[in-house]
């Protein structure tokens, strides 16, 4: 816990701060595209307008342009999980090297071609139309948090000098050359293929480019219902329908209150807190020149990227609501960020004097896999395609293109993939859900100060399919 001097710095800290995302606090916020009124018929209906939604919007007007295709939105474009995150792009479409090769051993050489694949289908995107998001190659960091950590790094170096990647092992004088931080006692750095982006303007970005390439967008029109119809799925909106021969739920983490989906879905929230804009003097106090995304190995990791007007965003802190809770009052408020920033100000205690000017949560889809799974229902004619807990930003594309192919029957060879083919396992249903999270994240947030009985048991979450400490 947080001392009392700390906890007293970080509430001035946070006196002013909007709990709000940052990305989505920007003039360059699109208007709504009107609701869904009346009765529709498409080829195609997405529901969802994050990027599991958007990209497979594009990407099917991209193969067929004859296509009839609606996307129907709840809120706005972006205001879910993609406008939230730390937006640290990665090569990786299975939650990172270790839980590819954790999951996947025997697909590990065909992923990591077809991760690569798609980050420079994602780059080529962005470019060919012109999206613009901010966008940053300074690389992507991993750094050890104290002696201990070291090892972690080793072994993920190995990981990624096997797969061909262009990695860098930093002892701790390198890696304070790159970021300077009394924690930090060595590193990985991945230069190529990896960096940072606006989430928000790039949502918005590609939903520039589905209108021009035709897609009929709706939003603030959520789905109430969908049953199979006469050979296709009828959806209902609020003010509305569609009937649709094909239907893709790119809803993620919001799906977790579905009776079935649920079942493999658990809405795990995370918290970011951003800063104001760094001084030059401030700058220069951390280094970052080169403005790598970073993690951490701390067992409660953190991630730590700069945003273009120098702000530092600073993530972690995984919790838990009952019932898969999706909007708890309780993390619009600072008592849920303390902790966050009291590992914020041990990262950079150079910089104990800055102020939040954003802070936030939100629900990430944690399965036992940690990435894309898919579930069919109405006899295939309904797809829903969720899961990431991480890196989704470009995962999100691979798993939308994906997705596409089974709902239209394509014989793709990343159908006959094993993450394709099966799903993720079971996760307890409430109270026990409930209470072995709540467990799971105090032991989490004390294991590296207090060890003792927390070891077994983050030891037997593992053993039930859950990766939380590196391997």
């Amino acid at each position: 816990m947080c001392d009392e001097q700390t906890r007293a710095d970080a509430l001035q800290a946070l006196r002013d701060t909007s709990f709000f995302p940052y990305w989505l606090d920007a003039p360059e916020r699109p208007r709504d595209e009107p609701a869904l009124r009346g009765s529709h018929s498409c080829d195609l209906l997405i529901v969802g307008g994050g990027f599991t939604g958007l990209w497979a919007a594009v990407q099917a007007k991209e193969a067929n342009p004859e296509r009839d295709v609606v996307l129907i939105e709840a809120r706005s474009i972006a205001i879910g999980a993609s406008g939230r995150p730390a937006a640290i792009l990665s090569t990786s479409v299975m939650h990172g090297l270790a839980n590819a090769q954790r999951l996947y051993p025997q697909d590990m050489e065909i992923l990591e071609r077809l991760g690569k694949d798609n980050l420079d289908g994602f780059r080529e995107t962005i470019e060919r139309y012109g999206i613009d998001c901010d966008l940053e190659w300074g690389g992507e960091l991993t750094v050890a948090i104290g002696e201990e950590g070291l090892a972690d790094i080793e072994k993920e170096y190995a990981l990624y000098r096997h797969y061909g990647h262009d990695a860098h092992l930093l002892d701790e004088q390198a890696v304070q050359r790159e970021v300077k931080s009394p924690l930090f006692k060595g590193g990985l750095w991945s230069k190529k293929r990896s960096g940072t982006v606006h989430p928000a303007k790039l949502a918005w970005g590609l939903k520039r480019v589905a209108l021009a390439l035709g897609v009929r967008i709706y939003e603030n029109s959520p789905m109430d219902n969908n049953a199979e119809k006469d050979g296709a799925v009828l959806v209902s909106t609020p003010r509305g329908s569609i009937r649709a021969n094909k239907v893709l739920l790119a809803t993620n983490a919001f799906a977790a209150g579905n009776k079935k989906i649920r079942k493999r879905v658990a809405a795990i929230r995370d918290r970011i807190v951003l800063t104001e804009p760094l001084t030059e003097s401030q700058l220069a106090a951390i280094g970052w020149q080169n403005r790598q995304g970073i993690y951490d190995t701390r067992t409660q990791l953190n991630y730590m990227r700069l945003t273009a007007d120098n702000r530092i965003l600073f993530g972690g802190r995984l919790d838990y609501f009952f019932g898969n809770n999706t909007d708890p009052d309780e993390d619009k408020t600072p008592p849920p960020y303390l902790r966050l920033i009291d590992n914020f100000y041990r990262t950079f205690p150079t910089l104990r004097d800055v102020r939040f000017s954003h802070a936030w949560s939100g629900p990430i889809a944690l399965t036992t896999r940690m990435a894309v799974h898919y579930q069919h229902y109405h006899g295939g004619r309904m797809l829903y395609a969720g899961g990431y807990s991480g890196f989704g930003v470009t995962a999100t594309r691979f798993g939308a293109r994906v997705a596409l192919a089974i709902l239209d029957d394509e014989k793709v060879p990343e159908r006959e993939l094993k993450f394709a083919r099966t799903t993720p396992a079971y996760i307890p249903p409430e109270p026990f859900r409930w209470i072995g999270a709540k467990i799971t994240m105090y032991a989490l947030d004390t294991l590296d100060e207090k060890g003792g009985w927390r070891v077994p048991w983050v030891r037997l979450v593992e053993f039930l399919g859950f990766p939380l400490t590196p391997k």
